[in-house]
């Protein structure tokens, strides 16, 4: 099975940002801040997760990363956003990773560019099939 990791390496109250590397995938991600593992509210706990195709009413066919300890529902989804919303700033995560092509900022907040482009170059580059994602921090 294929091995990708997620290796974080800056966290505050606009998100979680980190790499996707390994097996043609180099890219950015956002997640929510560490919160500790508070859902809807945070990024999940470093670790060594399955993932596999889901179908999401939401987001068509996404990731699911299995077996996230007290979580349920988080996916690999397009997004720019992941900030801390009890501080006021925009997310479109609740839990999930949001791939992109660039960093960057959207207004006053720090987001992730480009991911509806970056999250078909993943799907392609994995041929839709499982793996396995580490994270890690940097």
């Amino acid at each position: 099975m294929m091995k990708i990791r997620l290796i974080r390496y800056e966290s505050g109250d606009h998100g979680t940002f980190g790499h996707l590397i390994g097996s043609g995938v180099n890219l950015h991600v956002i997640e929510l801040p560490w919160r500790n593992n508070r859902s809807n509210l945070s990024c999940i706990p470093i670790g060594i997760y399955r993932c596999e195709l889901v179908r999401s009413p939401r987001f068509g066919v996404v990731y699911h990363v299995k077996n996230v300890p007290g979580r349920n529902h988080v996916l690999i989804h397009s997004g720019n956003y992941a900030g801390d919303t009890t501080l006021g700033y925009r997310t479109h995560s609740h839990g999930c990773i949001l791939p992109g092509r660039k960093r960057g900022r959207l207004g006053d907040q720090k987001a992730i560019l480009c991911s509806k482009a970056a999250l078909s170059s993943f799907m392609s580059a994995l041929n839709r099939q499982p793996f396995t994602l580490i994270i890690e921090d940097r």
